[in-house]
Parts: structure tokens; sequence; C-alpha cells
């Protein structure tokens, strides 16, 4: 496998852009390499700088649920680029698209867009402090809800992989206020809030946690937060920038029966475009300006380009069938690679939820941020770099996930099998 091209791209970057990429997760670190540089993307597949071809698992992170360059996405987006790209002022697209998300969310009654998960999840923090007069809010370990300053103690995804549990530059008053606690773990929240009587605005969760590699909420978790929440006086905050619209067309919320306070979103609403959102009850969201006192405004906020990418996105999502056939094919990596690797003698433990699943280099189950790092990375490693050289390209991580979209054929899936049997045989 040539990657002379990425190499080469990859030293002009590191000249202007902080270690050659412009997203840490991107900078396969993790792994020991240089990133690829891509170069176009059909359906399942991605294709480098050097022409070598990959079936994704990655997708852009999670909003190519569709796969890339889906005809219907792409059409509607020339003809809307057409129109022009930003207006700084209200569109009928917004209201579309918000129409659908209510739709497909209950518990969501008004929402705002914004242009990033990160915008979303620390909009929603303030206007549940703006809520409740109150300043501290509850997290968990290994969880990630975007790089806020408030919200990278103890975070997931790229702090984790790093092993920088929290960033400098993030005042030490700030992280004072976010209190955190095990994955999992009811009975260490129901101790914070008995040590914190009157003083926590809410608790922010990712239902399935998706940022430590994907892990269960075990039965009573989320049940027990909203219990908690609601008998404190609380607000109930579920983080669904990835699992919504991905895990079912409701999102967590749907599968656990859980209805929320507020729920933020990002990812798959804008089909591929920055995008992000946050909304729950309408009382809660009464107090955003214009109407209250609560602050937050965003120049390409609702961007008529990534609304039409994102109702083209839903519209095709809510065609019946969709989400049983992307289960389906999800279970079927899923048992595959797990199989192989049992044939192998690798230990491993497979951890899934609709079309997001992590196959971790571990013997023990897997369910809060502690026993997440007790996979091997190293090991990880390795396999990333063997399934590469078999044309699957997997995200640069132990601690992250893997996803599918509906362009992912069956034969995507065997071929994906078979790489990593050849790949598990070189593991020895």
């Amino acid at each position: 496998m040539l990657t002379d091209r990425s190499r080469a791209l990859y030293e002009q970057a590191r000249k202007v852009l902080p270690g050659g990429v412009d997203s840490p997760v991107r900078a396969f670190r993790a792994v020991g390499g240089a990133p690829l540089f891509i170069q176009r993307g059909a359906g399942s597949h991605i294709v480098d700088a050097d022409g070598n071809e990959y079936v994704d698992y990655v997708c852009s992170w999670g909003p190519l649920i569709l796969g890339h360059a889906h005809p219907r996405v792409v059409a509607a987006l020339k003809e809307a680029v057409e129109r022009g790209t930003s207006y700084g002022a209200p569109t009928e697209l917004e209201t579309m698209l918000a129409g659908r998300i209510v739709e497909a969310m209950p518990s969501i009654e008004m929402l705002r867009f914004v242009s990033s998960g990160t915008e979303a999840t620390m909009t929603a923090v303030r206007l549940a402090r703006g809520f409740t007069g109150r300043d501290k809010i509850v997290k968990f370990d290994g969880c990630y809800h975007g790089h806020a300053d408030g919200l990278l103690v103890k975070a997931g995804s790229g702090v984790l992989t790093l092993g920088a549990p929290d960033s400098p530059g993030v005042p030490a008053a700030t992280a004072a206020n976010s209190l955190s606690a095990p994955y999992n773990d009811p009975a260490t929240v129901e101790r914070i809030f008995a040590a914190n009587p009157g003083q926590i605005a809410a608790v922010i969760v990712e239902p399935i946690a998706a940022n430590m590699g994907v892990i269960l909420p075990e039965p009573g978790f989320l049940d027990g937060l909203r219990s908690l929440t609601q008998a404190h006086g609380s607000l109930l905050i579920f983080d669904e920038v990835i699992t919504g619209f991905r895990v079912a067309r409701g999102g967590a919320q749907e599968l656990y029966g859980i209805r929320p306070d507020l729920t933020t979103l990002g990812k798959i609403i804008g089909g591929g475009l920055p995008v992000g959102a946050y909304g729950g009850r309408a009382d809660v969201m009464a107090l955003m300006a214009p109407l209250g006192p609560v602050y937050q405004a965003g120049t390409l906020s609702g961007n008529p380009l990534a609304m039409t990418a994102g109702i083209a996105t839903l519209d095709e999502l809510a065609r019946p069938g969709v989400y049983d056939e992307l289960e389906r094919r999800a279970a079927y990596l899923a048992s595959g690679i797990a199989g192989e690797a049992c044939a192998a003698g690798i230990p491993m433990v497979t951890t899934r939820q609709g079309s997001l699943l992590t196959a971790f280099f571990a013997d023990r189950p897997v369910v809060d941020y502690a026993s997440a790092r007790t996979a091997d990375t190293l090991r990880y490693a390795a396999f990333f770099h063997a399934m590469l050289e078999r044309g699957v390209y997997l995200a640069p991580s132990q601690f992250e996930a893997a996803m599918l979209s509906t362009a992912h054929a069956d034969t995507d899936i065997e071929r994906t099998i078979a790489a990593a049997r050849g790949a598990f045989q070189k593991l020895h």
C-alpha cells in the first residue's frame, strides 16, 4: 500500500496546522502513523491521495449514515447552492428540518440550530443553569460533550485517546462546577446530589456512551438519572450528537423510553455539513433570547446548505425498513468480527447498538471508563494497520466507534470480516 502522497501532504500540513490536522482524532497518533489524506468518497468507500480505496467505517465520525455523496443529498445541495450559501436571516428550511426532528423525538418541543455539537452542549448547559439558577453539573467519566471548558473534565474521544483527561487552559473555577461520576454508576450520582443539595443544575450524559468506545447503559441507569433529576429539581440532558437518528430514528431516548428535559443533536441532522442543535421542553427553551434572558447567537446557525442536506437525509431515513436493514448488517458485521477473534484466540469484547459498534481488545466486560481503559491499545494499533493494509478504514483509536451506513452492502461486510481474519492471524 503506497502512501507517499499522503505523507507529503501531511508534511506540508504540519507547517501550517498544529499536528497537521484540524481535529486531534484525525492524527493517527494513537496508532503510531501519519494520517491518510482523503481525496473522494462514494457510497461506503473512500479513496486516498495515493489512490488506495477502503471500505469506510468512520463515515465522517457519524454524519454519513447514507454513505458518501448520496445522490439525493448531492442533488438537493446542488440546487440549494445556486440560490446562495448563507443569508444571515431566517429561511423556511430551518422550520422544515426542525419539524422533522420534533416529529421523531417527542421530548423536543422546541429547538434551535447551531453550527456544531460543542455549541449545542455548551448552550444546553448554559440554559439549564439559567433555568434552575444553579451552577453545578454532573457528567460522566469518559463521556465527551465537545470542547467547551466545563465539559472537558474527564472527557472521552480524543482527550481519552491522547491520554489527557483534562485540558490546560480550563480555569480551576470552571472545572470545579463540573462533577464527574463513573458511567453506569447511579449510586455515585446519588451521593453527589446528597453532597450538593440544591446546587446541581443538570446531569448531562451520552445515553449510549460512544466516545470511550461504545458502552451501553446498564438496566436502570438512565431511569435512575431521570428519577434523581426530577426529585432534585435538576434537568436531564441527553447528548445525542452521535446517537440521534443513528441507533434509532428517535435516538437512544426512543430505545430506552426516557424523556429528557433537553437533547443535543448534530452530525446526522446536517447530512455531512456542519450542524448542531439543542432542544427540549418548551418552558425551558422559552428562556432563550430573544424570548428570554439566556443568550446564544451564531452567524451561520441554520445555514441553508446544512438544513437542505439534513432534510434530504432525514427523509431518506424515514423510509420503511431503513433501520431494520442497518440493524441486520451491523449485527452481521459485529458477530463476524467477534467470531474471527474467537477462532484466532484473540480476547475481544464487542459492544453494539444499531449501526454503532466497538470491538475492544479486552478480556472482561466493558461497562465504564475504567474498564474501557483496560483494553489493549497496542494490539488495537496493530489491528488498525493490518485492516488498513487490507482495504478497511477504521477509527484510529480503540476508544472510538465504527459506524455503518445504508450504503454498506453485504459484500463490504464480507470483505471486512475476511480482512479481520487475516489481521487476527497477523497479530499472533
